[in-house]
């Protein structure tokens, strides 16, 4: 691949994974245990979406196929998806929902957290304005781990049960491939090295805060998702996100 198209994978995997975990948290308006969650869990989803708007607007002058973003989002079958594995899951109970939450929020806020010294100008501004929501995003969901798994039985019991659900899929937040090395190497990225070993870190400390136990760093993991290669879940998504589009091609709102 040529340098402009690394970089427009890269940030395909950003957009596709913010937008796919926006449309899970979607999925739980009506549906939260309580009205504060109900707010906080939408505004979340929003953040994200907004966020993968800004990275799908660059994606699409990079390639410069005439492609915007919505169509980027609504008009691509899964194989073309690069989102994490992790996002795609379903909701589960709660504490399933926030462990999900938990595990993406910390890899986001250390992959932007890089991207803000960005030799790329377009990738550092967006980042930094994600930054801010994310940090917010973090602290919610690490309180929330900590709340469940430090509160009852009945809720350490879920939430331990929800980190060890999605653990097998955590591996492909920090197991750096040849573009998530180009990109490093560029200047443009993270380091892959750092963001393992700060992931690692963070995580283990909530966990610990918690009274939660974490599976061995070196368990078996699900990997793919960079690729386009997912789970049953994701065709299910996007069947329900992409309808209208694909029903009405072109429809404006007026």
């Amino acid at each position: 691949m040529t340098d402009k198209e690394i970089l427009q994978s890269y940030l395909l995997r950003l957009a596709d994974s913010d937008m796919i975990l926006g449309q899970r948290l979607c999925e739980l308006c009506g549906k939260a245990p309580a009205l504060e969650e109900e707010m906080a869990l939408m505004n979340v989803a929003l953040d994200l979406v907004g966020q993968a708007r800004n990275w799908y607007e660059y994606v699409a002058e990079l390639e410069g196929k005439g492609r915007d973003a919505d169509q980027l989002a609504f008009l691509r079958d899964a194989h073309d998806y690069r989102n994490l594995l992790i996002t795609e899951q379903p909701n589960g109970d709660y504490a399933v929902t926030m462990a999900r939450q938990f595990f993406y929020d910390v890899w986001h806020y250390f992959t932007l957290k890089g991207l803000v010294n960005s030799s790329d100008e377009r990738v550092a501004g967006i980042a930094a304005k994600a930054l801010k929501e994310v940090t917010y995003h973090l602290r919610r969901s690490s309180e929330w781990v900590k709340r469940l798994g430090d509160g009852t039985e009945e809720s350490h019991r879920r939430m331990q049960d929800g980190i060890d659900l999605l653990w097998r899929f955590t591996g492909e937040l920090i197991q750096a491939d040849d573009v998530d090395q180009q990109i490093a190497a560029a200047g443009i990225g993270p380091d892959t090295a750092q963001l393992t070993n700060d992931w690692r870190g963070l995580v283990k400390e909530v966990l610990q805060e918690a009274t939660l136990t974490p599976q061995p760093d070196d368990a078996w993991m699900y990997l793919g998702g960079k690729r386009g290669e997912h789970t049953e879940h994701l065709g299910f998504i996007l069947a329900e996100m992409q309808f209208l589009q694909r029903a009405y091609p072109d429809a404006k709102v007026w």
